[in-house]
């Protein structure tokens, strides 16, 4: 089934993704603005995990992470999903689950896969037909360096090239 209707539940979903994965300390700034952001200083993974890329589609969604606990991906996963579902159901009147089964993960075990991972993430938008925009809804123009924020981590993926594309 699509789980994401709109442009605003990408929004959501993005928000979900900063509140999670953001340091520490820009959280406490944005709680000090009068935010809900304190709330998910304790639930925070910053630490825990990066994410070097993702991609929503309309009825799933594509991340790259690294992994720096045992359990940082599993946490992350149920965090992201339950505060996902909590509010589509909201939103859209209904209750129950929203995603089928649990989540697909593999390891990578090479720079070549890792690579290859990376670029099927960004390119897997381009030929779905949807009302949203979903190149807007993925970490490719992070990558091409027009957006920066801290809890995109393209760095890692990039390091791999000489100089960045133009």
């Amino acid at each position: 089934r699509k789980i994401f209707l709109d442009e605003q539940d990408c929004v959501v979903f993005l928000y979900y993704l900063k509140m999670y994965l953001s340091p520490i300390g820009e959280l406490e700034e944005l709680s000090q603005l009068g935010g809900r952001a304190k709330r998910f200083i304790p639930l925070n993974l910053f630490k825990e995990i990066d994410l070097l890329s993702f991609s929503l589609m309309p009825n799933h969604f594509h991340f790259l992470i690294k992994q720096h606990t045992k359990d940082g991906i599993v946490k992350f996963m149920r965090r992201l999903t339950k505060s996902y579902v909590m509010y589509f159901n909201k939103k859209y009147k209904r209750v129950g689950t929203l995603f089928q089964g649990t989540y697909r993960a593999v390891l990578v075990e090479s720079d070549s896969y890792l690579l290859h991972l990376s670029r099927y993430i960004h390119l897997n938008s381009i030929n779905v037909k949807s009302p949203l925009n979903l190149m807007k809804f993925s970490s490719y123009a992070y990558y091409l360096g027009q957006k920066q924020i801290s809890w995109v981590k393209p760095q890692s993926i990039l390091a791999y090239f000489k100089s960045p594309i133009r």
